[in-house]
């Protein structure tokens, strides 16, 4: 499952980012490891961005990004 298709309020880990690169490393940076938990708290009116919690603090990032974010419930 892709992080993408979470819904509000929905949990889970983080199992895999399928990227490389800038944006792998700006992700890593972010706090987007292995097993981390994160929350989706809200999604913008058209879906994008999304607001989400990890390791205690909120980020926004695009669904083209969270597409890349493969989650287990």
């Amino acid at each position: 499952m892709m992080l993408d298709s979470l819904s509000k309020g929905q949990k889970a880990k983080i199992k895999k980012i399928r990227t490389d690169g800038k944006l792998l490393r700006r992700l890593l940076d972010m706090g987007f490891v292995m097993n981390s938990e994160i929350e989706v708290i809200r999604e913008a009116p058209l879906f994008d961005p999304m607001e989400l919690k990890i390791q205690d603090y909120y980020i926004s990032i695009r669904k083209s990004e969270a597409s890349l974010i493969e989650v287990k419930i």
